[in-house]
């Protein structure tokens, strides 16, 4: 699963990579990005037909869920059932998005009481982009639509697969304009979602304090 992840980029950065617009909003880095935080994601807008950056609560909650609740064990979507998931199979076909991101955290278990954090990014630092989905949801008691998404995830590669059997789908580049693209039932994205080549990634101890999600700061992610 991916659980937990970072994201050193301004919104004019995103911007820039994503080629995507953006709005008035602040956008600081997160180094310990956790479950039902507000991040952004890259989307088409429904009415430009442009990209756009959009802040979004992580865990999906589907149109037709009674309470959120539920987004609290739909931070992840698995790639091998995305598509015919109840929870998640409309918005993979409908609202498909991109994850801004530098790296993500994994827990290696050294024992039955040790666990040894690692950080995971590629090999160049830059930013990149998880595959994601996202919904709109309106809260049955203030009428207020709630935007959120989820992070599809992989089997793993070689080289995380000592530290966890499963990690986030990363997109190239060159697959995001795909990604995006209007739902194409004789070609479904599925293809896409596979693991990352693990020569153009690396990985490395980090200190324990990022299992805290009130830490939040570069040292998260300094090798210890």
């Amino acid at each position: 699963m991916c659980g937990r992840y970072y994201r050193r980029s301004d919104k004019q950065a995103i911007a820039e990579h994503f080629a995507a617009n953006v709005y008035d909003f602040e956008l600081p880095d997160d180094y310990n990005v956790a479950p039902q935080s507000t991040q952004p994601v890259v989307r088409v807008s429904r009415d430009t037909g442009e990209r756009e950056v959009a802040l979004m609560r992580w865990g999906l909650i589907p149109y037709w869920s009674k309470d959120a609740k539920i987004g609290y064990s739909t931070i992840n979507a698995k790639s091998e059932t995305v598509a015919t998931s109840a929870t998640f199979r409309e918005a993979f076909r409908r609202r498909r998005c991109l994850v801004p991101a530098s790296g993500f955290f994994e827990w290696a278990q050294l024992d039955a009481k040790t666990k040894q954090p690692y950080a995971i990014g590629l090999k160049d630092g830059s930013l990149y982009a998880f595959a994601g989905i996202w919904e709109r949801w309106k809260d049955k008691a203030t009428q207020q639509p709630i935007e959120t998404f989820s992070v599809l995830t992989t089997e793993a590669n070689e080289l995380t697969a000592p530290i966890h059997s499963r990690m986030p789908v990363i997109l190239s580049r060159r697959d995001y304009e795909r990604w995006l693209a209007p739902f194409d039932p004789t070609r479904p994205p599925v293809d896409l979602l596979r693991p990352y080549p693990a020569e153009e990634m690396t990985t490395w101890k980090v200190s324990a304090a990022v299992g805290n999600v009130r830490n939040n700061s570069s040292e998260l992610i300094a090798a210890t």
